[in-house]
């Protein structure tokens, strides 16, 4: 287990893209990361490596039958993991990257572990540099919350290390999270949809997006 410290309040500098770089090396490792999100510390695997999911599974105590949400870089990574719609779209250009989680349907390549054998899939594009910079190096990733299942969220790194200890083998330590609170959860259904989880991103944001 190591801890990274970097400062990216300006933006990426080199010894915060050396951190996404280390990440990114044990991500294609098969192991897990903890790292900063827009919302609260995030522990990350590989999506498409099915022994480094339930690995991640087992270090969170999460049950299996409870799907995982995914990060991507941009909107051409999310095509590669979601099957997306024009309500979709609309929600990408007006809050991504941002607190904002989309479940949509789930292309097949996507393991059924990640998705807990459903269909479908959460996805979002972080609004954090880090983030950001890891997906590009390692493609799609676990994005879920870096604590034990039911236990608070992750603000801090400290917190993250004191839940999940050696089971991670990298933790990125960026500093408090910006908003401490975690996204906005969106299930689209054709055209309509259902906000799962109340974040940042409110209804009436949405609505008024959807309703243009």
């Amino acid at each position: 287990m190591r801890v990274l410290k970097c400062d990216c309040s300006k933006g990426l500098n080199d010894n915060c893209i050396q951190a996404a770089m280390s990440a990114a090396e044990d991500i294609a490792a098969g192991n897990l990361i903890v790292y900063p999100t827009d919302t609260v510390y995030g522990i990350g695997a590989d999506i498409y490596n099915e022994v480094a999911v339930k690995n991640l599974y087992l270090a969170k105590r999460r049950p299996f039958d409870m799907a995982l949400s995914v990060a991507v870089a941009d909107r051409k990574m999310m095509e590669s993991v979601a099957i997306l719609n024009e309500t979709a779209d609309k929600l990408i250009k007006a809050f991504l990257p941002g607190p904002l989680t989309i479940i949509i349907k789930k292309n097949p390549e996507v393991p059924d572990i990640v998705t807990a054998g459903s269909q479908k899939v959460g996805i979002r594009i972080p609004d954090h540099p880090i983030a950001l910079e890891i997906a590009r190096r390692s493609g799609p990733i676990v994005a879920t919350s870096a604590n034990i299942h039911f236990q608070p969220d992750a603000i801090d790194i400290g917190m993250a290390t004191a839940a999940l200890g050696n089971s991670v083998s990298t933790y990125i330590d960026a500093g408090h999270s910006p908003s401490g609170k975690p996204s906005t959860i969106i299930w689209i259904k054709d055209k309509e949809y259902e906000i799962i989880r109340q974040g940042p991103i409110t209804e009436d944001m949405i609505k008024e997006v959807l309703q243009c």
